[in-house]
């Protein structure tokens, strides 16, 4: 028997609880997992809650990433006792999750525990600091140097704009940090940001070419706010688009583009491809400070999930939320 959070619909609506079960109701898949650590995500928050229709069918364990230990497999790349990380391919979603003590998925969506993190420390990163990274490989792979200027980033206290800025300082670039937290002005500058803005300014329609401010943009907003980012953009410059959190819309023109000759990045984390995978998490492993998760990271025992993802949707959480699925 394990202990998993169990997501069903009945007649009077979504039926949230931590469930025991055997391994006959696990999912198929060629490789089994004991979990250590699953984290919780701004989609993992909107499943539990029933805030938008993130799970596909049910019942469903919710949960988009998860650090383990194999237990067994039939892929020809895993063996028991590996330590694997798993973010995305549609877990959580159409496929069993993390938020469980057991999981059983495909193979290839798994890559190797880096040797630099502990199962904990890759949950504390998680789908959200995997994305950041592939933000700034984005904008490295542009051409982006720091002596071209500052780079953006929004939603700075979530969990992609806090890794994102601390991979970015790492890297030696100038960060300006947009939050509507601006209390939170110590906690962005000890990741690495130089300068806080406050998101309202970014939030609201604006020109459509504005003052050349920023060489690159992270953006996790969409709407006004990557818009605005883009309009501020430096000629040549990049913007890495990766989030929906103002909206899905792009109220917005292409004199960015086609006058300065800016570029904007779609970032999906989802279905990348695992090289790309293996980049991202190959850059986190070099440039990312593990003591700087722990001013990232909060802790919880699985029980705590549902609590949280009400935190997350009401816009209280601050960092990342690790999951001990095993307390």
């Amino acid at each position: 028997m394990f202990s998993a959070l169990l997501l069903d619909k009945s007649d009077s609506g979504l039926e949230v609880a931590v469930t025991g079960l055997d391994d006959s109701a696990l999912p198929e898949g060629d490789v089994t997992v004991d979990v250590r650590y699953s984290t919780l995500n701004y989609k993992d928050a909107l499943a539990i809650t029933g805030k938008s229709p993130v799970v596909r069918k049910f019942p469903m364990v919710p949960g988009i990433d998860f650090a383990g230990v194999v237990a067994e497999s039939s892929h020809p790349n895993w063996s028991a006792g590996d330590h694997v990380v798993l973010n995305g391919w549609g877990v959580g979603e159409t496929h069993w999750g993390g938020l469980s003590q057991r999981a059983r998925v495909d193979g290839d969506w798994l890559i190797p525990l880096p040797s630099a993190f502990t199962e904990r420390q890759a949950m504390a990163i998680g789908t959200a600091g995997y994305t950041a990274s592939l933000c700034v490989e984005a904008l490295t792979g542009h051409g982006l140097v720091p002596d071209q200027g500052e780079i953006l980033v929004t939603g700075a206290t979530g969990g992609v704009g806090s890794v994102a800025i601390a991979l970015l300082a790492t890297a030696g670039f100038t960060v300006a940090a947009a939050t509507g937290k601006t209390a939170e002005g110590d906690y962005l500058r000890e990741l690495g940001a130089s300068t806080i803005i406050d998101r309202a300014e970014l939030a609201e329609r604006g020109k459509p070419l504005q003052k050349e401010q920023f060489a690159g943009v992270v953006d996790t907003a969409g709407s006004h706010t990557l818009v605005n980012a883009a309009a501020r953009t430096r000629y040549g410059g990049a913007v890495a688009a990766c989030g929906l959190a103002q909206g899905m819309d792009l109220p917005g023109t292409v004199a960015p583009f086609i006058l300065r000759g800016v570029t904007l990045y779609g970032i999906d984390s989802v279905m990348a491809p695992v090289p790309r995978r293996l980049a991202a998490w190959d850059r986190l492993a070099r440039d990312l400070d593990p003591h700087a998760l722990e001013a990232i990271a909060e802790e919880i025992p699985l029980a705590e999930a549902v609590a949280a993802a009400d935190r997350f949707i009401e816009g209280t959480v601050r960092g990342r939320i690790v999951v001990d699925v095993n307390r």
